[in-house]
């Protein structure tokens, strides 16, 4: 029996949540892809708490995107969530892609972060 994209797109988010734990020491860059936006997030899983959170409806980027559901705004989303998560001290993550594929708009999130100062 052949799986949905949704079911096929969930199996691969439990599996990649299966390994992937953010500590205080290493925190998770959790990304959520929207039709139309884009939403990351760095958590530590030991305190279940979200430490910083950037997404392309935040009020400062939403003025130069013109949409959200691009690899521009995936860039900008990436190189704002890694300017907040320098400011907080945090240099070092895991990335949680989600259960989506590292193509597109994930991969330019992820080497947007990179390039900004991330280390992943």
């Amino acid at each position: 029996m052949k799986l949905s994209r949704r079911q096929s797109k969930q199996r691969r988010h439990r599996r990649i949540r299966g390994r992937v734990e953010g500590s205080q020491a290493r925190p998770r860059l959790a990304v959520f892809r929207s039709h139309q936006h884009i939403y990351a997030q760095i958590i530590d899983d030991t305190e279940q708490h979200t430490l910083v959170a950037a997404s392309s409806i935040d009020p400062e980027l939403k003025t130069k995107l013109n949409t959200g559901g691009s690899c521009v705004a995936s860039t900008e989303v990436g190189k704002l969530i890694a300017a907040r998560s320098l400011e907080k001290g945090i240099t070092k993550v895991v990335f949680d892609r989600g259960g989506n594929l590292y193509h597109g708009r994930i991969k330019a999130l992820a080497e947007a972060a990179r390039e900004a100062g991330l280390d992943f």
